[in-house]
């Protein structure tokens, strides 16, 4: 499996993980070209500086001064406009959605409501939009963190002089281990905590891996006696153990709207449920009803729970642990005659691995090409077998 793994030791900032991308190998031209396409009045530049007498990237951008603030349906309209792939696209709003969630929760008003302030000033958009574009294309499939330090002392903000962390910052970083620092400076911004914990599935040491890449990313700031930089470690790491215990949360309902129960389901299944799905039953007094089931790691039940009493009439939700047993998996790509098509192989140890195309890919295939869907799968099937079969050669004359 491919990682990224951000070591946090002076803090993050948006500026400090862009310089990390490009300085991991993520080109700068594609994240300039990406942010110019958001058509607002800036300059990405890139260059390499000294912090603490080491060697890093520094991601300049220069706008002018805005006295504008914009809420969260301008930021996204301007990220619609532009030329970002659909997953840069839903990364870039997923960032600026948890940064508006944050300080929804800090004002105590509805998420339509809030002005990004700071954070939403040309700066910040061009670091959190080349941020999003830069995590794509540097191709990894989990990202890991150390353990966070906010800094000491006070920030004067929009509202004021805020001790450190700042409230939307602390926001950001609810469940997230901080570490201890005597520097008295704003190490870890909200921009810089937006994009971490957006992104990272872990917060700890560095993992067992074998690092192919280190990026350096600078802050604007020297910092007396520590170099105020992050550092972006990019390798690859062993698949993870095949078995690990998970929670199955259950709840019985008979007197809601089929639509409700779908829509439930798909509420669950974006908050970051492993699965939830639905099965038939009859209930006292022989009442047709259906079971709603969900699967989800032990963090994750109270976000659940909130989700199914919400939106369900239930009065109880049941929940137990179980084991899971997995094949082992990564993620590959097969070259068809309609393009690449993604897709995940599974194998249990000393046998041949099957191949699972995605569905994602296949359903655009099928409608750019007027195809049915079948016949793609087929075509992904067929290239991977292709790809695989053992090559022979010709006995000599």
């Amino acid at each position: 499996m491919r990682i990224g793994y951000f070591d946090c030791f002076s803090g993050i900032s948006g500026d400090m993980t862009l310089g990390a991308l490009v300085d991991a190998g993520v080109e700068a031209r594609a994240i300039q070209e990406a942010v110019a396409s958001l058509d607002v009045p800036c300059e990405l530049t890139f260059e390499t500086v000294r912090r603490g007498g080491f060697r890093a990237t520094y991601a300049r951008v220069q706008a002018p001064h805005e006295h504008a603030h914009r809420h969260l349906h301008h930021i996204e309209a301007l990220i619609d406009k532009s030329r970002l792939t659909p997953r840069q696209n839903e990364l870039a709003k997923r960032i600026f959605r948890r940064l508006g969630e944050a300080e929804a929760a800090v004002h105590g008003i509805d998420l339509k409501r809030i002005h990004f302030h700071e954070v939403g000033a040309v700066d910040s958009i061009v670091d959190i939009v080349g941020a999003a574009v830069g995590l794509d294309l540097l191709g990894v499939e989990r990202f890991e963190a150390s353990p966070v330090p906010p800094g000491r002392g006070s920030v004067k903000a929009a509202h004021g002089r805020m001790p450190l962390p700042a409230p939307g910052t602390a926001e950001l970083l609810k469940g997230v281990p901080l570490a201890d620092s005597a520097v008295e400076m704003e190490l870890t911004t909200p921009t810089g905590a937006a994009i971490l914990t957006t992104i990272a599935e872990r917060f700890g040491p560095l993992p067992a891996m074998t690092i192919e890449t280190i990026g350096l990313g600078a802050g604007t700031r020297e910092i007396p006696d520590q170099a105020n930089i992050v550092r972006l470690f990019v390798g690859t790491m062993a698949l993870p153990a095949e078995s690990d215990r998970i929670w199955v949360l259950e709840t019985n309902l008979d007197d809601l709207p089929g639509e409700v129960v779908g829509y439930t389901t798909t509420q669950l299944l974006a908050a970051g449920a492993l699965d939830a799905f639905i099965i038939p039953i009859y209930m006292k007094k022989n009442r047709p009803g259906v079971m709603l089931s969900v699967l989800c790691n032990e963090p994750q039940i109270p976000a659940m729970e909130e989700i199914l009493f919400r939106e369900t009439t239930t009065l109880g939700v049941r929940r137990y642990p179980v084991s899971r047993h997995k094949l082992k998996r990564q993620a590959t790509e097969v070259a068809t005659l309609f393009g690449p098509i993604r897709g995940k192989l599974g194998w249990i140890e000393g046998r041949p691995p099957t191949f699972s195309p995605e569905y994602d890919d296949c359903a655009r295939v099928a409608l750019a090409q007027g195809l049915p869907l079948r016949e793609v799968y087929e075509a992904a099937h067929a290239a991977y077998a292709e790809a695989t079969q053992p090559q022979t050669t010709a006995d000599p004359v």
